[in-house]
């Protein structure tokens, strides 16, 4: 039996890991140089900061999951450096090097991580304005800061997190601003009580950066990123609505992150639109089973949970393959593995009541605003068309809005522009942003280097 494991963050190292042990021999493949996925990616060769250093409390977990990556590789047809571009029945079209390979499959898990979702401003395709990952990106694998004031603009627990690594490796920060009010987090607070120790982690998180004089503002609202070579600083409203501008020289963008669904997408998963985190997500069970034959999903790929829930499904979703192939299947194991994911499920419910995606600040961004950086289109250019589509009666759909406007057509393939610009269709309709759909997948899911056919 032929399986295939895309990724090897913590669902796919924990995914592995239990087909390893069934006795199988997994065909593994990521696209970066080593595994360990963004939330522990490894630094290069010849890099000095001890685990502690560099991952803080995850540290001796980010050691143990790498140990296991290392003994893992052996044991499995290992392909780091290699992208998945395409998957149909049975098949996967891989590229490395610039040469084109198939593979085929007998069943696979994909576990494709996430992306950060970002809400373009003006001035956001300034120099040294980034995702929030890109930002936790620099500072991991290459050691640096991608500024001398950065500005930290966005919600979610990932916001706070870097802004502390950011400080805790002495980098220089100017401000953190949370788009969410602390009177939004105190109500969802109850809920969270699955996730104590990730809570109390947060909460040490803003402590510590309040403690060491850094500016923080909840329910904050950007306006603009100011510059004009380069960034000079950030326009920004308070909770009051009193407009203010700070001076920075970098700005990380970040509202939580959305998961990679393009492969599970070409193989026909279907998706649903999620109202409470306001994101597409693939539609599977509890263990990953999908309705496609032989197809499972794990990982921040199949629905943002983390790297607890990661490694987690990435483990259950191997079992139950296992079990479908007939093959020896932990049944005790899976159990515990589910009893722990239902935990972990309402703590993610509470955590998107606790820090909601801001649709209306993606909704109303200004029409000069380059809501498509790859197509240089604005969001004016978009409206427009969707007034041309109301006025002959046409159904608003993102994909015809694509065709008038090429939005979503860059090398991105609307994976960062996507979900902004489908709020935006909606507003200007006046229907819910569900009804407008989504960008659907496209084959190569990423760039393909010029020698490949």
């Amino acid at each position: 039996m032929r399986v295939a494991v895309i990724g090897a963050g913590p669902a796919g190292v924990r995914a592995v890991e239990q087909l390893v042990r069934a006795g199988l021999r997994p065909v593994w493949i990521d696209e970066a140089p080593d595994g360990g996925g963004r939330i522990y990616q490894r630094p290069p060769p010849g890099f000095s900061r001890t685990p502690k250093a560099l991952y803080g409390w995850e540290g001796a977990r980010a050691a143990a999951l790498h140990a296991t990556l290392d003994a893992l590789k052996p044991q499995a047809d290992w392909r780091p450096e290699t992208l998945v571009w395409n998957i149909e029945a049975g098949r996967l079209d891989i590229v490395k090097d610039g040469a084109v390979e198939q593979l085929g499959f007998d069943a696979a898990i994909l576990c494709t991580g996430a992306m950060d979702r970002v809400i373009p401003l003006p001035g956001w395709t300034l120099p040294r304005v980034t995702a929030m990952g890109a930002a936790q990106i620099a500072l991991k694998a290459q050691g640096c800061a991608i500024g001398r004031r950065v500005a930290f603009v966005g919600s979610g627990p990932l916001l706070w997190l870097v802004a502390y690594q950011y400080m805790k490796s002495g980098a220089g920060i100017a401000a953190v601003f949370d788009t969410t009010s602390w009177r939004t987090k105190l109500h969802a607070l109850a809920g969270l009580r699955d996730g104590a120790a990730t809570l109390a982690k947060g909460a040490w998180y803003v402590a510590r950066l309040r403690a060491a004089g850094i500016l923080v503002r909840e329910g904050a609202t950007p306006l603009a990123i100011e510059g004009t070579e380069r960034v000079t600083g950030l326009r920004w409203r308070d909770a009051a609505g009193v407009e203010n501008v700070l001076d920075c020289d970098a700005v990380a963008l970040g509202w939580g992150v959305r998961p990679e669904t393009q492969l599970a997408d070409l193989a026909g998963v279907a998706m649903r639109f999620d109202a409470l985190s306001h994101l597409w997500v693939p539609q599977r069970d509890a263990a990953g089973r999908t309705a496609v034959p032989g197809l499972y999903l794990a990982g921040d790929g199949a629905g943002i949970g983390g790297a607890d829930v990661a490694e987690l499904g990435g483990a259950r979703a191997a079992l139950a393959l296992l079990a479908a192939a007939g093959m020896p299947s932990d049944a005790a194991l899976a159990g515990r593995l589910d009893r722990r994911l239902r935990g972990q499920a309402r703590f993610r419910a509470a955590l998107d009541r606790a820090f909601p995606f801001p649709a209306r600040l993606a909704a109303q961004m200004p029409d000069a605003t380059i809501l498509c950086r790859c197509e240089a289109v604005r969001a004016g250019e978009l409206r427009q068309a969707a007034r041309a589509d109301a006025a002959t009666g046409a159904a608003p759909e993102v994909n015809r809005a694509k065709a008038f406007t090429r939005i979503g057509m860059g090398r991105c393939q609307g994976r960062i522009c996507g979900a902004a610009a489908a709020e935006v269709l909606a507003d200007a309709l006046g229907c819910g942003v569900a009804e407008v759909g989504r960008l659907r997948g496209q084959a190569p899911v990423k760039p393909l280097p010029m020698p490949a056919p």
